[in-house]
């Protein structure tokens, strides 16, 4: 176990890198917390909440709404939890997402950390500081940017993990590698995710180098004005298409960096688009799909990286090196009919 510590702007986190649940006993003081997780990771993992005070809540992105967190805050009230409190979600980026939100909500902020249990979470959703919930069709349309105060990383969790949540996170590992490591890319490239699935060595190494990608990108930039956007790869029209087609996350960001680098060739002069439908198809990941291109682009006008009629649309220039370009809703339109 490596525990490292990285200073945001208003705050710290300490990740503990292949930690253990048992470890969290001496990060929080059991008596003083409530951990926060779903029906699933509770009935596979029912011994290790033994001792704790537990919320269980529904799984799924449908739950990632209003009506949960005001369910989880009147159970904390009846708990009778106090500014001294901690929260620890132990899930995947659903579950991370309500616990980072409520916990920044409840008496105006109390301490909270979390347990990530899938390849997203540990890779992606419990880093950086973004905690929110979906309205109606439109996908982290409310939330804040607030750092959790620990992130525990502990592998057991995955043994529980079915194939297809370890499919889902590897589309924000192929992300990672898109934008920032041709390195990694190359070695998703060699590998598969039985290679993976099948060797701890492997996917310690691989979680650990996906989440020093995304801390060093949110220590840059935590407010998202300028490289964080990057992380964006494949979002835009994915998550336009989420909340349409009742996707997984991974599925949905999947189609989105495919049709992304199609965008990438027209305007960023991008000529690697079959190798990185060759990787995302060897993870078992769509790539193309129909969808109603009207429909879509509706939802994704309303995306939070629109400013005014300019979308800010993360290309790729080459494999590893991701930009942001800013495109005219009008000429956004005109290329998503064109598909």
């Amino acid at each position: 176990m490596t525990t490292k510590i990285f200073k945001f702007s208003s705050a710290s986190t300490e990740i503990h890198f292949a930690s253990g649940i048992s470890h969290l006993k001496k990060i929080t003081d059991p008596k003083t917390t409530v951990l926060i997780t779903d029906e699933n990771v509770f009935r596979a993992h029912e011994k290790r909440f033994k001792g704790w005070n537990t919320i269980v809540l529904k799984p799924g992105e449908e739950f990632k709404v209003q009506a949960t967190v005001d369910a989880v805050i009147e159970k904390l009230i009846e708990m009778e939890a106090d500014r001294k409190t901690t929260l620890v979600g132990i899930g995947g980026g659903v579950i991370t997402d309500i616990t980072g939100y409520v916990a920044s909500v409840y008496m105006r902020g109390i301490r909270f950390g979390f347990l990530p249990t899938s390849i997203l979470g540990l890779v992606d959703a419990s880093i950086g500081g973004k905690n929110g919930i979906d309205v109606g069709e439109y996908k982290n349309m409310v939330g804040i940017i607030r750092q959790p105060s620990f992130i525990l990383q502990d592998m057991v969790f995955l043994n529980s993990l079915p194939q297809q949540e370890w499919e889902n996170g590897f589309a924000e590992v192929i992300k990672h590698a898109c934008i920032k490591d041709a390195a990694m890319f190359s070695q998703l490239e060699t590998n598969s995710l039985k290679t993976y699935r099948g060797r701890q060595k492997s996917i310690c190494e691989l979680i650990q180098r996906n989440a020093l990608i995304k801390i060093k990108v949110v220590q840059k930039d935590e407010f998202e004005k300028e490289e964080r956007r990057l992380l964006n790869f494949g979002h835009t029209l994915g998550h336009a298409l989420e909340t349409q087609y009742e996707l997984l996350h991974g599925q949905a960001i999947s189609i989105g960096m495919t049709y992304a680098c199609h965008i990438s060739e027209k305007l960023a002069g991008f000529k690697q688009t079959e190798k990185v439908v060759a990787v995302l198809e060897k993870y078992n990941l769509p790539t193309y799909a129909s969808f109603d291109k009207q429909k879509v682009f509706e939802i994704l006008k309303m995306d939070k990286k629109r400013e005014r009629k300019e979308m800010n649309y993360v290309l790729l220039e080459r494999i590893g090196k991701g930009i942001v370009k800013s495109i005219s809703l009008k000429q956004l339109e005109k290329i998503i009919q064109e598909f």
